[in-house]
């Protein structure tokens, strides 16, 4: 949500933002809000001014009474009833122009950054940079479904049966795989010096309202029946609304913090051949990122948070490229973001696995985090995440890049003392 004071002095730049969103629905949502604060403005300022007049004749009925003017001061008394009825008029219109103001103000886009490309959709990201070779083995490379039944590893039909589309079992290596790749994740991001986490799984509307868009939530979210709660989509919400309402003390940034959950989405449309399997489900576990810190350091964590993923997944031997997404890709409360893709070479090409975005002081601001500066004064801090993986989104990649020939799938040495020391998995 961006400052009210920002949108009432800079209303052609904020319209600019939507078009360069392709948002253009929105625009009448700026010359609104600005409307709305001037009503709202025009309120606070008449109804400070009764009370200000309220107190002082309040005070002088009591002179009044004492000097035996009793009619002078009925009078009074009712010119103070009269502005008591008015002032409350004014507070009701205060609330209903507050929340007015507020659900339009949800509405309109962050500000993009100024190097964000323009442009409408996913299809029109820009790529950045490759790391590692491509390499399409000699091999057929199956579906990563068979290659997983190869090892006894997964079971899709049982699961049907007992949530429907959307879920799996998994067994054996394969399970023991999905675990050790979260624990090194973990690790990893605990040797760059971040804080391991385990968060709530569930979080109240007020949070889901402060962390994300209603596009967004509306696509996402899970709601528990009957309560004011719903399941996470992923850890970063409730990591974020950890702070809600709370004053930081400026030593403490950044807050670095690395966070196991379940993640719950309802993944509504079709998706093709290649999304089916375990690529796009209902549920799944993640290893995340997640810093808090001063404004002019958010750009510099940014390029920290996506090199981290380029690092762990190169260290398990899987290519990888950035990409980076365009205005129109860009969820509304981002001002920049960058997906990492691995190679796939089934598909013989990059698919994504790690999300890292920026998204400034939006997310403070409405869930009122703020940092305690040293010279006393209270400013918002800026949030960014980053998936450090995402299995099993994760092990397609990992098992198409280390099959073998032979039928078995290599362990990178990185990940080995996760699995026992194995080298490799062997087909059942």
């Amino acid at each position: 949500m961006l400052d009210i004071k920002f949108v009432r002095e800079n209303p052609e730049q904020v319209k600019q933002n939507i078009k360069n969103k392709f948002q253009d629905a929105k625009l009448p949502l700026v010359d609104e809000v600005i409307e709305l604060d001037a009503k709202l403005r025009a309120a606070k300022t008449e109804a400070e001014a009764l009370r200000a007049q309220r107190n002082k004749l309040s005070k002088s009925i009591g002179a009044l009474m004492g000097q035996g003017k009793k009619e002078e001061a009925e009078a009074v008394k009712a010119q103070v009833k009269q502005q008591a009825d008015r002032l409350a008029e004014l507070e009701t219109s205060e609330e209903t122009l507050e929340a007015e103001l507020r659900e339009r103000m949800l509405m309109i886009p962050n500000m993009l950054d100024p190097s964000v490309p323009i442009g409408r959709d996913d299809s029109e990201n820009v790529e950045v940079q490759r790391y590692g070779e491509p390499v399409v083995p000699d091999f057929e490379i199956p579906y990563h479904t068979e290659i997983m039944e190869r090892f006894n590893g997964i079971d899709l039909d049982s699961a049907r049966r007992v949530a429907g589309n959307g879920f799996y079992y998994l067994l054996g290596d394969i399970a023991r795989l999905h675990e050790a790749v979260l624990a090194y994740a973990r690790d990893f991001m605990i040797d760059k010096g971040f804080t391991y986490v385990i968060p709530p799984f569930m979080m109240h509307g007020s949070v889901v309202q402060g962390v994300m868009s209603f596009p967004e939530m509306d696509a996402m979210m899970y709601k528990i029946e009957g309560e004011d709660l719903y399941l996470i989509g992923t850890s970063e919400h409730t990591m974020i609304g950890r702070f809600v309402d709370q004053i930081i003390p400026e030593a403490q940034m950044p807050l670095t913090l690395t966070s196991y959950s379940p993640c719950f989405r309802k993944e509504k449309g079709a998706h093709g051949l290649e999304e089916r399997g375990v690529y796009r489900i209902h549920q799944f576990e993640k290893q995340e990122m997640i810093v808090l810190c001063k404004p002019e350091d958010s750009m510099n964590w940014y390029e920290k948070l996506w090199r981290y993923s380029v690092e762990l997944f190169r260290s398990l031997d899987i290519p990888v490229r950035q990409l980076e997404c365009c205005s129109g890709d860009l969820a509304d409360l981002k001002i920049k973001s960058c997906d990492i893709e691995a190679w796939s070479p089934r598909q013989q090409k990059y698919f994504e696995v790690c999300s890292c975005s920026n998204l400034g002081d939006a997310q403070s601001r409405r869930l009122k985090i703020r940092i305690k500066g040293e010279d006393g004064k209270n400013y918002l801090p800026h949030t960014l995440n980053n998936t450090c993986v995402a299995p099993p989104r994760m092990l397609i990649a990992f098992l198409e890049n280390n099959l073998q020939a032979d039928g078995s799938v290599r362990i990178p040495e990185a990940l080995r003392p996760y699995m026992g020391g194995k080298e490799k998995l062997e087909r059942k």
